[in-house]
């Protein structure tokens, strides 16, 4: 079960990558009003789209700064909250689904951050964008784990996907995975432990316990209730 891969984008956007093994699903999805508005008002300050190149962190934000890029968050509380609790630090989020990318703008309207960006955008499209050595943190928190055996090609970890993360990570950063289904747990743990230039922040085959840093959603929290575990790794680049 996930929260965070969805997508409103266009059938012909990007058609070459569309053709490929995609990590989400594409379904429709209904703005709110108050997202609507927030995406109106909020996208040209805090929008960032794939033509315009390139980017560089100390230039979008102008500071040079601790920078965490997300993949996957959902309908942003959690991002959102961290932003606002990290104000020295800068933070870009990608999400395919257009309500998430709505939701997002309007919280952090709310909240008054201004240290937060976001692409409405495929990540591996993204990805691209972003120069070597550029990024401290990655996180990727309860992506689809396309449960089925069948489907586990679809999964997002992978070495390739591994490899592109550690590019644009600057030496000591950090990709902090998520994730309350064991079995991809086990997964991510299978394919991180035997990637070239990364080391387990927790030692070899160990998860960590949930940093403070990272919110605790309510949908993280029903699972508690019910007495589902969630499993964090977290991988150094080295």
């Amino acid at each position: 079960m996930s929260e965070h891969e969805e997508n409103n984008a266009p059938a012909n956007d990007k058609p070459e990558y569309r053709r490929g093994i995609k990590s989400f699903v594409i379904r429709a999805g209904r703005l709110t009003k108050g997202q609507e508005g927030a995406l109106e008002r909020q996208w040209p300050v805090m929008g960032l789209e794939l033509q315009q190149g390139p980017i560089n962190p100390v230039t979008v934000f102008g500071r040079d700064s601790h920078v965490v890029l997300e993949i996957g968050y959902g309908m942003g509380q959690s991002l959102v909250k961290m932003a606002e609790a990290a104000p020295e630090k800068d933070f870009i989020g990608v999400e395919v689904h257009l309500p998430g990318v709505g939701s997002l703008l309007n919280l952090a309207e709310e909240a008054g951050v201004t240290n937060l960006r976001t692409y409405k955008e495929d990540a591996i499209e993204v990805l691209k964008l972003i120069p070597d050595n550029s990024i401290d943190t990655v996180q990727l928190f309860f992506p689809d784990p396309w449960h089925k055996k069948k489907h586990h090609k679809r999964r997002i970890v992978q070495g390739e996907f591994a490899q592109t993360l550690r590019r644009i990570l600057k030496p000591g950063g950090v990709f902090h995975m998520a994730t309350d289904w064991e079995n991809y747990a086990e997964h991510m743990m299978e394919v991180m432990e035997v990637q070239d230039g990364y080391e387990n922040v927790a030692g070899k085959n160990e998860y960590m316990p949930r940093p403070e840093h990272r919110p605790l959603t309510k949908f993280e929290n029903r699972g508690k209730l019910r007495g589902h575990g969630v499993w964090d790794l977290m991988f150094r680049k080295v």
